[in-house]
């Protein structure tokens, strides 16, 4: 029976799982997840006080729609041979679906690099919520003033003191000017102070010092700088760009055999722009690259990756949201209305579970996959 195995237990590659069982309808054909974890965490959430909340347990998804779990590590792909070391097993592929997401770009050389926190993991998560469970007054430095970076340090302002830091000369530097005057009035409501041009130099039990010499108080340290694709890309091809994605065509294929999906692949959104590592995005591609991994094997039409209008919808804490739409990142509501929006998207990521008809008829959508600002017009609802 041939075989789609798909590597990665995140937003890309549960839905290219069920793009692949949706593809596959009745016909025979093998669908394995490859991840080592039990659940899909829902990572745009993490930044939330209880981040254990921020799960859907895997078994609840695959198993309806008929798609094996393999609880492994990928350690190699032999893209000659069509197999994959998974936790020192070999399994062999007829179509391989490359979605092993992205992490956080570790700093090198930091004295006490060992004491940073994050919240790129659910594991790290955790970890800053416990060691700051039941304090209040605490004083936390963030670095990082890009989009992770602001949604940590706006939840954390209502408990504590915040210190926001970036390398960069003005806050939130790839969200564009935009919406920086929302987000630096935001700011200014929680009480957080920023300091630009600067970064973190050394971390202490209590302490951080600052690369302007200053040293300052901090419980902790949460680091939010950076993300590159997963290393198992680099298995897949030398030619990786600056994030350390693979570049695909428009069918989201890298190789013969391999298609890549999410924040792993380098997939062109249109003629000026790449699709962002972000869920909006990892979940569209992870519908199409599963089927059309499925529907290559059974000889049925490819489907192309044709995302839905680009949105971001920053949580600010206390001081409510920004939703802006279009690369230029147009601002269309805040405040309030802002934090509403990002309720909703919150909501609207959590994939259906227990039942296949619904979980697959979500499959089939490719576009519009985030609610829609009221006063603008909605995408039209129809697969790629």
């Amino acid at each position: 029976m041939a075989h789609v195995v798909i590597i990665g237990g995140g937003f890309a590659g549960v839905w290219s799982a069920a793009g692949a069982a949706l593809a596959r309808g009745d016909a025979r054909l093998r669908i394995t997840l490859v991840a080592p974890n039990d659940d899909l965490v829902l990572r745009p959430r993490l930044y939330e006080p209880e981040p254990e909340r921020a799960t859907v347990p895997l078994r609840r998804i695959l198993d309806p729609i008929g798609v094996e779990h393999l609880r492994a590590a990928v350690r190699t792909i032999d893209t000659g041979r069509c197999v994959v070391d998974a936790g020192g097993t070999e399994l062999a592929y007829d179509r391989l679906v490359l979605a092993a997401g992205s992490a956080l770009v570790r700093p090198d050389g930091l004295p006490g690099a060992e004491r940073l926190f994050d919240i790129d993991t659910l594991d790290g998560a955790r970890r800053l919520a416990d060691h700051l469970r039941g304090r209040d007054g605490f004083s936390v430095v963030v670095v990082g003033a890009g989009f992770v970076g602001l949604e940590a340090a706006t939840a954390l302002a209502d408990r504590g003191r915040v210190l926001l830091v970036d390398r960069a000369d003005a806050v939130g530097p790839e969200l564009g000017p935009g919406p920086r005057p929302e987000i630096e009035k935001a700011l200014d409501e929680l009480g957080i102070e920023t300091r630009l041009r600067t970064t973190v130099t050394e971390v202490g039990d209590d302490y951080a010092v600052l690369s302007d010499g200053s040293r300052v108080p901090a419980d902790a340290v949460v680091w939010s700088v950076g993300m590159r694709a997963s290393g198992l890309t680099g298995q897949i091809t030398d030619e990786l760009d600056p994030l350390g994605r693979v570049p695909v065509d428009r069918h989201l294929r890298a190789l013969p055999e391999v298609f890549v999906a999410g924040d792993a692949a380098a997939a062109a959104f249109d003629a000026e722009h790449t699709a962002m590592q972000a869920c909006q995005h990892a979940t569209p591609l992870g519908k199409v690259a599963g089927y059309n991994a499925a529907a290559d094997l059974l000889g049925a039409p490819l489907r192309p990756f044709t995302p839905g209008r680009y949105v971001t919808c920053l949580d600010l804490g206390d001081a409510g949201g920004i939703f802006t739409r279009g690369w230029d990142r147009r601002v269309m509501a805040t405040g309030a209305a802002g934090a509403e929006i990002k309720k909703k998207i919150n909501q609207a990521i959590h994939p259906p579970v227990d039942d296949a008809a619904a979980i697959l008829a979500a499959a089939d959508r490719v576009r519009k996959e985030l609610p829609f600002f009221p006063d603008e017009p909605a995408d039209d609802e129809t697969a790629a």
